[in-house]
Parts: C-alpha cells; sequence; structure tokens
C-alpha cells in the first residue's frame, strides 16, 4: 500500500499567500455562484487593488497540488482559472476559498493499494456552461485500485 499526501507543502503554499490564520473552509466552491468576466475591475482604483493580488502564483500553486495530490479541488481550479487575465476580487475571493479547503483538508491523501491491477474511467461534461464564451467544460478521471491516477 502506497500514500501520498502534500501537507507541508500545502502548509508553505498558505504561508506563502498569508493564509496560514485563516479559518478552514468546508467546500472548495460554492454551489451555485457564478462567476465571470463581468466582475473583472472597471476603474483605476479597482485595477490597482488586484494588481497587488498574486492571482497567478495562487492558481499555480493550487495547479501543483491537484496534479500531485488533489484531484478534488480540480474542477474549481478550472473555473478560476479562466479569469487569470481579468481577475477581481470576487475571482480572488473564491481562489481563497479553495486555500482555505486545501487548510481543512490538507491532511488527506491518496492511497494506492495491492493486488490486482484493475483500472477505471470516467469522465462527464456540461453544455456551455461558461457564460462569457458560450464554452462546454468536461472532465475525466481515472483511478488505478481506487486511486486517482489522472
Amino acid at each position: 500500500m502506497l500514500g501520498l499526501t502534500q501537507s507541508s507543502y500545502i502548509e508553505k503554499v498558505l504561508k506563502r499567500f498569508k493564509m496560514e490564520h485563516s479559518k478552514r473552509g468546508f467546500l472548495s466552491m460554492r454551489h451555485g455562484v457564478k462567476f465571470s468576466k463581468k466582475q473583472s475591475p472597471k476603474t483605476d482604483e479597482e485595477l490597482k487593488r488586484i494588481s497587488n493580488i498574486p492571482y497567478a502564483s495562487a492558481i499555480g500553486s493550487i495547479q501543483y497540488v491537484v496534479h500531485c495530490t488533489r484531484p478534488d479541488v480540480a474542477y474549481a481550479l478550472s473555473v478560476m482559472s479562466r479569469y487569470q487575465a481579468c481577475a477581481g476580487v470576487a475571482h480572488w475571493g473564491a481562489v481563497k476559498r479553495i486555500l482555505k479547503y486545501l487548510k481543512r483538508s490538507k491532511d488527506m491523501f491518496l492511497i494506492y493499494d495491492g493486488g490486482e491491477l484493475i483500472l477505471k474511467g470516467y469522465s462527464d461534461g456540461s453544455f456551455q456552461s461558461d457564460d462569457d464564451d458560450a464554452k462546454s467544460q468536461s472532465g475525466f478521471v481515472f483511478k488505478l485500485n481506487d486511486g486517482v491516477v489522472a
């Protein structure tokens, strides 16, 4: 049996974004909340405020966690990644929510047990779920002996 976790990396990420003392989040993304480019900064003051926020760096840090050990936050990350070029305060709040969820669940890990190798795959999609560009979204997960591999 093999278990993989990134709890120490998640702690470093939380510290980098000054969230090590924040509350812990129950969900990586709230149900029913919609984001769009309309929530992007419109005034010079809003642009100045958001320019000091390390949005792309946070997205990249979460992306690393998703690829290595935490596919459970992949959907939330994929939605928030759409706004790297035009992130607003609402978008940053959603990224912080993902970080808070990772804080709560930092000790979770993937388990790969021995035995016969059984590969299972699942996929799902939505039609025109992106309100800004009318783009569809799809996703997949592959599991080896009930441990996620992709």
